[in-house]
C-alpha cells in the first residue's frame, strides 16, 4: 500500500500555483512553488497523520480539483489534452483548503507547524522558513497565493476544520 503523500503533495501544490500563479520570473515562479509545497506539505501532514491515513487517501484517491477549480474560477479549458489535466485528480480539497489558510494566516501557519512536532511524517527535522517567515522575495513572488481576499474562497472550505484540528474545543480568529 502506498502510504507516501508525495504525489497528493505536488498535484495540490501545483494546483494552487496555477490557480494563483506567481508573479514574476523564474525565480518568482520557484519562491512561489516551494511556498506552496510547503504550505500544503504541513496541511497534508495534518490531514493524514499517520501512514494508515496516508493509505487510505492513496487507495480511495483524494478527490480531484473539480470544485476547487469552480470556486476559484480556474475551470479547465477545452486547449489542452486530457492527459496534461491527470494529475488534477491528486489534489486534495481539504489540503489545498488549509494550505491557503495556511498562506494567508502567519498565526495560524505557527500553530500548524507546531502540531505537527512528533508526528510520523516529521521524523527528521524540517524547516518550513519560506511559509512562517517567508521575506520580501518570497511575498512578492507569490502575491496572489497569499492575498488573504484572493485566496478566501479557497481558504474557507475546510477553515473551521483546520481550527478544530489545531486547537480543538477553542475559537482562533479567522
Amino acid at each position: 500500500m502506498l502510504t507516501d503523500l508525495s504525489p497528493l503533495i505536488a498535484a495540490t501544490a501545483r494546483w494552487l500555483t496555477v490557480a494563483y500563479p506567481p508573479c514574476g520570473g523564474a525565480l518568482a515562479s520557484a519562491l512561489c512553488e516551494a511556498q506552496a509545497r510547503q504550505a500544503v506539505t504541513v496541511a497534508a501532514w495534518l490531514r493524514y497523520p499517520t501512514a494508515i491515513d496516508a493509505g487510505l487517501v492513496a487507495m480511495a484517491g483524494p478527490g480531484g480539483a473539480a470544485r476547487l477549480d469552480w470556486i476559484a474560477g480556474a475551470e479547465r479549458t477545452g486547449e489542452h489534452p486530457a492527459e496534461d489535466w491527470a494529475w488534477r485528480t491528486w489534489v486534495d480539497e481539504v489540503v489545498a483548503s488549509w494550505a491557503a489558510a495556511l498562506l494567508t494566516d502567519p498565526a495560524l501557519a505557527v500553530l500548524a507547524v507546531a502540531a505537527l512536532a512528533g508526528s510520523e511524517h516529521a521524523v527528521t527535522p524540517v524547516e518550513f522558513r519560506r511559509l512562517l517567515a517567508p521575506d520580501d522575495g518570497d511575498r512578492s513572488a507569490a502575491a496572489l497565493l497569499r492575498h488573504p481576499d484572493l485566496v478566501w474562497p479557497v481558504a474557507e472550505l475546510h477553515h473551521d476544520q483546520l481550527v478544530d484540528r489545531l486547537a480543538p474545543g477553542e475559537s482562533l480568529a479567522a
